[in-house]
């Protein structure tokens, strides 16, 4: 066990934590020159076309070093706010974490918060300033940045290049000397923690676990202590680019279990494996289910492809187990999922994958978050409401609480007011107001997420000119006034387009859906009233004009009786035709909710 060394990656986005990861596999030989490609972890298109890692990674590489052969497991992280709980699952698994600064862009807010979270793990860190080729490098202000942060020493930040190879072998050398080898019990009963799953459509699901003590054999018989199942470990191995099939894994070691589940639901992360004829006492801590933040219906667009839409989710969930779905109907839609997100970018990714890997064009409602209703009949009783229309009667309604989230907010001194005001605007109070040097400022704010999920990301970048990193974790629920706004088209509501607001912005709202509304839906031959309601009260209302026929044109001259009776005929069909008439709502108008600002 001296030899092995476990770590991981911490970095914001774009900090060139992919290619750094790149090079340590070239320079332990981990990955032949034919094997070699950019964003080598990174393994879906999607990841590689935006240059994000979305799923987190393991591999194992050896390394000789004054004589002696190491082992050393890189589990890497991806590095965006949406994707934290799997961050924390890999960092529990490590003892120790290159942290990784771009040395142009300085230190954001991602690299903040996971920081925290790899020191309340009592990993060990080490700093590493990226990027110093580049013309706009500011290596020695950068340095003076992490040494504030970390409070070590300067000559502990090892300068590197991802992409020239520089100061590599000084990172794999302060590996060795500075994380230490992994502790527990070999002769214990075996505990093993779950850090990552993915599914192989030949062999079931593939877990990913780190042994703390014990051993795992082939063939042993297994339990998993989320679920209580047993099961037989098949085949186990080590993670190298290609999986190597090993008999035993040791403790301190890393390595992959298949078992023959199907069901992506049977593994969780962050669960604890343990023999089946002595478990072990106690489990691993810190195991929770993955909490969904945003949820939106996700719908065909042909309500035949309902059963394909439900197989194409299935398959999805089993390689993201964060996402979260159950049937829904809705009136103006037909049948469809609800659906839970972690956040916005991995509902646009799910989206995307949903298009590219199995050919679905779908629909996605206003995205909203989760509440908890109680009534005045039973005060204590939680009703949860994911949906507009679960959410009680008003004259029933006690109180409704919404979830709060602390927000850290990173930017240029310059931008301080825009950002306020921008936040002050979303329901935010301002908690904490801290100088990280003379030109960066990290503001702290209580919101609720609700006010995030639509535009926020998007109007911080334009009010910070994009130098405005944005991190947040949930507090919890508090007491809030809120009421369900409904839209009636020629009076019959459309439950698609129905959103739960502030009480003190619903009337703007409201005012700004039925307007945008008024532009998207085509003209008929009868007046379409399009109106917000609270209850039973309109609080706005717009008009889209029928398109009127001339019945008039042939009666030249006589007398006016004649063309009052032709106006009397064609004001009693508009009549008889609104009752029957139904308006087709286009796509366009499920999007434009969203996008009221622009």
């Amino acid at each position: 066990m001296k030899n092995i060394r476990n770590f991981c990656i911490i970095a914001h986005i774009d900090h060139g934590k992919s290619t750094l990861a790149d090079r340590l596999l070239d320079y332990t030989g981990a990955v032949s020159e034919r094997e070699k490609q950019d964003q080598l972890l990174d393994s879906m298109d999607l990841e590689r076309e935006r240059g994000i890692t979305i799923k987190s990674h393991a591999i194992q590489m050896e390394y000789n070093f004054r004589g002696e052969q190491y082992i050393l497991n890189l589990i890497d992280t991806p590095g965006h706010v949406d994707f934290s709980y799997e961050v924390s699952r890999s960092i529990a698994a490590c003892e120790g974490a290159l942290l990784i600064v771009d040395a142009a862009q300085s230190i954001q807010a991602q690299t903040i918060s996971n920081l925290y979270l790899a020191l309340e793990n009592d990993l060990e860190i080490i700093p590493v300033l990226n990027k110093v080729d580049l013309p706009s490098a500011n290596p020695e202000e950068v340095t003076d940045d992490i040494v504030d942060l970390l409070g070590c020493a300067p000559e502990d930040v090892i300068p590197a290049s991802g992409k020239t190879g520089f100061g590599v072998d000084k990172i794999l050398e302060a590996i060795i000397e500075r994380i230490p080898s992994p502790k527990g019990n070999p002769d214990a009963p075996l505990k093993a923690l779950i850090f990552d799953s993915v599914y192989n459509s030949y062999r079931g699901v593939e877990t990913y676990f780190r042994v703390i003590d014990g051993e795992m054999k082939k063939g042993q018989a297994i339990k998993f202590m989320a679920t209580n199942k047993q099961y037989f470990a098949d085949e186990v191995g080590t993670l190298k680019l290609k999986q190597e099939p090993k008999q035993t894994i040791k403790s301190g070691d890393v390595g992959y279990l298949i078992t023959g589940i199907k069901a992506a639901k049977e593994v969780k992360v962050g669960d604890t494996i343990t023999d089946f004829k002595e478990p072990t006492a106690e489990r691993i801590e810190g195991f929770e289910d993955v909490k969904p933040m945003v949820f939106a219906g996700i719908y065909p667009v042909d309500t035949e492809d309902y059963e394909e839409l439900r197989a194409s989710m299935e398959k999805l969930q089993l390689n993201d187990a964060s996402l979260v779905f159950q049937p829904e109907s809705s009136a103006a839609l037909g049948f469809g999922f609800r659906c839970g997100f972690l956040g916005m970018l991995h509902m646009e990714i799910i989206q995307e994958r949903l298009e590219r890997e199995f050919n679905m064009t779908v629909i996605t409602t206003v995205p909203n978050v989760s509440y908890h209703a109680f009534t005045k009949k039973d005060s204590e009783e939680v009703i949860i409401v994911n949906n507009p229309s679960d959410l009680p009667d008003p004259s029933k309604l006690d109180r409704v609480e919404e979830p709060y989230i602390k927000a850290s907010i990173i930017t240029k001194s310059d931008f301080v007011g825009q950002v306020m005001s921008l936040c002050i605007d979303k329901r935010g109070e301002i908690v904490n107001q801290t100088y990280l040097t003379t030109q960066r400022v990290e503001l702290i704010f209580d919101m609720p997420l609700a006010e995030i999920v639509f535009d926020f990301y998007d109007r911080l970048k334009t009010v910070s000119k994009g130098y405005a990193s944005f991190d947040y974790h949930p507090t919890g629920m508090r007491k809030s006034s809120l009421v369900r706004v409904d839209m009636l088209l020629n009076g019959q509501p459309v439950d698609a387009l129905s959103a739960l607001l502030h009480a003190d912005s619903a009337y703007s709202i409201g005012k700004r859906i039925c307007e945008k509304l008024k532009e998207l839906i085509p003209r008929q031959q009868f007046d379409i009233p399009i109106q917000a309601a609270i209850g039973a009260k309109i609080i706005a209302r717009e008009t889209v004009k029928a398109l009127r026929k001339d019945v008039t044109a042939k009666c030249y001259g006589g007398d006016i009786s004649r063309k009052r009776k032709l106006l009397e005929k064609q004001k009693k069909g508009k009549k008889r035709m609104r009752q029957v008439g139904n308006v087709e709502i286009p796509q366009q108008a499920f999007m434009a909710v969203l996008k009221l600002n622009e």
